[in-house]
């Protein structure tokens, strides 16, 4: 049997709904603790199917991982396995973010290729190359990353692109290489603040979090350490979303609304009253949207420019907007993959290389459709909230692995949304 989600059309979403750790934070803090022995505690994780399943891959290295909620405990031995095996690998991307501290701890590491999302090319090349630089030998063998390395050392680092994973993954192995690393043209994403912070509690002298040169100082030596962690502006901007393509009320606690800057001044320029909380009692956002949105043209870039995980979100508001949008698309080449999916609800949508053009219709109509990503599923069960009639959302495992509770969080703001078991029929 197979899951799937029955959405009915024509609910405005209204109500308060909690986020809580960031998905694309958390799996590389987990990755973080292999550089020191002992026990790291991690609070605030979002109970997703992504963090079991990194917590056996690094089970599979040699701890022992403890998920308790929203408390994740990680014991770290002495000696580390080197090797990250195809069966844990295979099942995210985000696993990849233990080639660094592998590199960095046990000073060589054979990584499995990692699975993950079907939204483009990812190569690791970055990765490798950063890894070369530092003073290790890095090739593709056997479908695995080997790398290796006598000693590391500090190096002056140039990405050719922002990437958040090469990043990640050189300053991780960065922090205990002889020497200062520079790292320029890195990613700034909240989620590179957030591991930084957590290095930093963990001994790593790191300098310039959030900006686009990290300056790593190396030390001999990290210590374990309990972290919380941030907010998911990604799961709050879809709230946000769906308070806006609903016509909807949604309040928003736990995520910092500054981490959403441009997406909140999009959702205004469409027409939503937009207000914002920072204080030391409360940090989120409330959308009101009383009437159609109105079109707003996109362009996904790195932090802090609009995300390409929202793009989905983007086109779900565009296909209902008064007037005609242009998304354009500068991260993931296979992510309008969504639109497809979106053209079956009956969006009036047209892609070119990497720009898509919406022509916004009054109401969408139900179809089953089927998830390629987390973000893409999302997007779908946003779009048949908008749909006449009951819309089928197939392959919600995607769902699953970036969203805790998504549809009770639904239905608490009034969504007539379930979960349902039955074969599918395409």
């Amino acid at each position: 049997m197979s899951e799937h989600f029955r959405v009915r059309g024509g609910a405005r979403l209204t109500g308060e709904v909690e986020v809580v750790g960031a998905k694309n934070s958390v799996l590389k803090l987990m990755a973080a603790a292999l550089l020191a022995e002992g026990t790291t505690t991690i609070t605030n994780c979002p109970e997703i199917l992504d963090v079991p399943l990194m917590a056996d891959v690094l089970r599979g290295l040699g701890c022992e991982v403890t998920v308790d909620g929203g408390t994740v405990l990680i014991t770290t031995p002495a000696e580390l396995s080197h090797r990250a095996d195809f069966a844990s690998m295979g099942k995210l991307r985000a696993s990849v973010c233990v080639l660094g501290p592998l590199v960095g701890r046990c000073r060589r590491a054979v990584v499995a290729l990692p699975g993950g999302d079907a939204i483009g090319s990812r190569p690791l090349d970055m990765h490798q190359n950063g890894l070369r630089q530092l003073g290790a030998h890095s090739e593709i063998e056997h479908g695995c990353v080997v790398a290796e390395a006598e000693g590391l050392h500090g190096a002056q680092i140039w990405l050719d692109f922002p990437s958040v994973g090469a990043t990640e993954n050189i300053l991780m192995a960065a922090v205990m290489a002889d020497g200062t690393t520079v790292i320029d043209n890195a990613a700034r994403e909240p989620e590179i603040v957030d591991l930084c912070t957590m290095l930093q509690q963990m001994g790593a002298r790191i300098e310039g979090a959030g900006t686009s040169t990290l300056t790593v100082h190396g030390v001999d030596t990290l210590h374990p350490t309990e972290h919380r962690v941030i907010g998911d502006r990604i799961v709050g901007a879809t709230w946000a979303f769906a308070a806006a393509v609903t016509r909807g009320d949604v309040h928003v606690r736990g995520v910092n609304p500054h981490h959403l800057d441009l997406v909140l001044e999009k959702l205004r320029t469409a027409g939503a009253e937009i207000t914002t909380f920072d204080d030391a009692t409360e940090q989120g956002f409330r959308v009101v949207m009383d009437g159609r949105p109105k079109a707003v043209d996109f362009v996904t870039l790195p932090y802090p420019g609009f995300a390409t995980d929202l793009q989905p979100f983007a086109v779900a508001l565009a296909a209902v907007a008064d007037g005609t949008s242009m998304i354009t698309e500068n991260v993931f080449e296979a992510r309008f993959r969504f639109i497809e999916e979106m053209v079956r609800l009956g969006a009036d949508a047209r892609t070119d290389g990497h720009h898509a053009v919406i022509r916004g219709v009054e109401r969408l109509s139900s179809a089953p459709v089927w998830a390629s990503d987390i973000r893409a599923g999302a997007g779908l069960v946003l779009a048949g909230l908008c749909a006449e009639g009951i819309t089928e959302v197939w392959d919600v495992f995607h769902i699953d692995r970036g969203y805790p509770l998504f549809v009770e969080n639904l239905q608490k703001l009034g969504a007539d949304v379930h979960r349902v078991s039955a074969p599918p029929e395409r």
